[in-house]
């Protein structure tokens, strides 16, 4: 069913997942008094955040390009995942903040199992959709799905080593573990706010679109447009769900307009084929812009 989903219908389930998985830890947490089980549903509250940053991003992203925004809002979803990233830092901070109080004067944990299979199968539910918002993320090409994906990916790690502390605190009676556990939580989540950052100004900066998807282009454009004698100059940038695409194509000076535009027609819908957010843009030269090295046609 979730391979039908579009981004925006992805972006509103999480934060239904989030309100869900948030509400789990949080009463894991009173159930316990545990810093770490806090430090946990801290970075769920920032989840909250993030998806519904998310979910305005999708739907801005999606509108269709106007007179302001002639190549359209597709770099909405960096800026949404700029923000998460920057939360889940601000969320890091605080927890830290309460870890270090702790450590001054560890409080004695109260055994409840049930706070720690609640934390559990909170876990659970944020590894499942944490694949989820991954696989479709890369499908789409959502940089804030996929932002959302690793965040929940690395909540899954803190929650799992939050258990795994928190049995061996409550059965060794050492309740110091407790708030180290919480130092190393922020440390992991101060990582990824980073990582999440990082690469969504990668985006704003107009990076270019992954190795895969430039080779894939260059050799679309090997196998497609012979009648050319060369093409060269081949940039691409990502922008969210969209690619751009852009070179040269050169063909002999005595060719017709209408078969160099037919060329060019058969490269853009061969390219479309397999990247359907492509927009491309071919810049039709003479033979005398031929150059040293490029992509030469191929059939």
């Amino acid at each position: 069913m979730t391979k039908r989903l579009d981004a925006e219908q992805l972006a509103t389930a999480s934060i239904a997942v989030a309100v869900l998985v948030l509400a789990g830890k949080a009463l894991a947490w009173w159930l316990t008094g545990s810093i770490a089980l806090f430090s946990d549903a801290m970075e769920s509250l920032v989840n909250i955040g993030g998806a519904v940053m998310a979910w305005f991003a999708v739907r801005y992203a999606n509108r269709p390009p106007d007179a302001g925004h002639p190549f359209g809002h597709h770099k909405a979803e960096y800026f949404s995942a700029v923000v998460e990233g920057i939360m889940i830092i601000v969320a890091a901070l605080l927890i830290l903040h309460q870890a270090v109080k702790a450590l001054q004067a560890p409080e004695p944990l109260v055994w409840n199992s049930a706070g720690l299979w609640l934390n559990a199968g909170a876990m659970v539910a944020n590894l499942l959709w944490a694949r989820v918002l991954l696989s479709r993320g890369a499908v789409l090409g959502s940089p804030a799905l996929a932002a959302g994906g690793r965040h929940l990916m690395s909540d899954v790690w803190t929650s799992a080593g939050v258990l795994i502390g928190l049995v061996l605190a409550m059965a060794t009676g050492w309740p110091l573990l407790d708030p180290v556990l919480a130092l190393l939580v922020a440390v992991n989540i101060l990582r990824e706010g980073y990582l999440v950052v990082a690469s969504s100004v990668g985006g704003l900066m107009d990076q270019a679109a992954p190795q895969h998807e430039r080779s894939q282009i260059a050799d679309i454009i090997h196998h497609t447009a012979h009648g050319a004698l060369q093409v060269h100059g081949l940039k691409t940038r990502r922008a969210g769900q969209a690619v751009f695409v852009e070179f040269h194509m050169v063909v002999a000076g005595e060719m017709t307009v209408r078969a160099s535009h037919a060329i060019c027609d058969r490269i853009e819908e061969a390219i479309r084929a397999s990247l359907p957010t492509a927009q491309v843009t071919i810049h039709v030269e003479p033979e005398h812009k031929l150059e040293d090295s490029g992509i030469k046609p191929g059939g």
